[in-house]
């Protein structure tokens, strides 16, 4: 690892004399990159050199404590060991983790899908309430909410919706809310009062652009036809909607929720690319780390990754084994408690498989 920090700081002060360099300076996209480059460095460099200096410091403390004669000194000196062991001991497994890969999709907007799962109506007004939930969680963030496509079927019962979320960080947030989500309560159509259980499938795909997928549209067969509302009635007279199947994986992205044509192409599109990448990414994972799947951030749809129980006012996350007992707070899109918890979890794998 301190091999890995010293490779780091040398391409630091590299970058630092090639901005000097006077034939560089005229060069303004070149001195950008560079610029660029050089602050996604600088942080870790810092805490480097700070644990190079407190590693120094501690050196210094241990053969003071070895070559005093004097009791006073020597407590004095021991009690300086055993601060400086404990600080460069954090510092250390702080560039641990920043040492870790990171996700280059971390800083991408996302497009998030739910689709009512088992548990017929019921579950089509938990969509819509998981919509609710995200919705409130990106306002929160300040971060953008733009609608893809919906298919409601009457009384707030959503077949499927899908948005984008436009915002810093958006993925790295989100990603983790990827898989069934399961709810458990009494209906308000249930006279018996007997408790329901119903589910939603959450995907979160991060949105790429063209040039991070190599899609052939000859590949892709386009379906048109009209756009549908809820119950069944046409929203409007003309070939509108859209159907776009990859032939090769056999993905199929549909978009109605505009008038134009072409703009339910271009955002069917939009999300086909965004699917493909994720297959490809999950593809490598299966690969690269088979023994680890099921764990956060496998993104398999089939795992039940939390639940929401209204009679006991609890939310669990079945993969961190963690309760919340606020649960009109969650669904008003108070999530950075789980989030938070998953994002150090998965840290710790990271760190457990030998990834610092």
């Amino acid at each position: 690892m301190l091999g890995k920090l010293a490779e780091v700081e040398s391409r630091y002060d590299e970058i630092e004399s090639l901005m000097a360099d006077p034939s560089i300076a005229t060069d303004y996209a070149r001195v950008a990159e560079l610029a660029k480059e050089r602050s996604s460095l600088k942080t870790i460099v810092d805490v480097y050199r700070q644990y190079q200096k407190q590693s120094q410091d501690l050196a210094g403390a241990r053969e003071l404590l070895h070559s005093a004669d004097d009791a006073e000194m020597r407590e004095m000196a021991q009690e300086e060991v055993a601060e400086l062991e404990t600080s460069s001991s954090e510092l250390f497994e702080e560039l641990r983790v920043m040492l870790l890969p990171t996700d280059p999709r971390d800083s991408k907007n996302v497009i998030v899908e739910i689709r009512a799962g088992a548990g017929g109506d019921e579950a089509g007004i938990f969509a819509g309430d998981l919509m609710r939930l995200y919705t409130r969680y990106a306002e929160s963030n300040r971060w953008k909410v733009e609608l893809l496509d919906i298919n409601e079927q009457g009384n707030g019962v959503f077949k499927n919706i899908t948005f984008k979320i436009m915002g810093d960080g958006a993925f790295s947030r989100l990603k983790y809310e990827s898989g069934v989500h399961r709810v458990q309560r009494v209906p308000t159509t249930e006279s018996q009062g007997r408790i329901h259980t119903s589910t939603a499938t959450v995907a979160v795909l991060a949105e790429m652009d063209e040039v991070d997928v190599k899609l052939n549209m000859s590949d892709v067969e386009t379906q048109v036809f009209r756009a549908r509302g809820a119950g069944g009635q046409s929203v409007n007279t003309t070939d509108s909607a859209v159907r776009l199947i990859h032939r090769p994986t056999g993905v199929v992205v549909e978009m109605q929720d505009e008038r134009s044509q072409l703009q339910n192409k271009l955002r069917a599109k939009q999300v086909l690319i965004a699917r493909l990448y994720e297959a490809e990414v999950e593809r490598q994972r299966s690969e690269r780390e088979a023994e680890r799947r099921g764990q956060v951030g496998s993104g398999d749809r089939s795992e039940k990754i939390r639940t929401y129980n209204y009679p006991q006012g609890r939310v669990t996350d079945h993969r961190i084994g963690y309760s919340n007992f606020n649960l009109p707070g969650v669904m008003d899109g108070d999530l950075d408690v789980f989030i938070d918890q998953l994002a150090t979890q998965q840290q710790a794998e990271e760190l457990a498989a030998g990834g610092g």
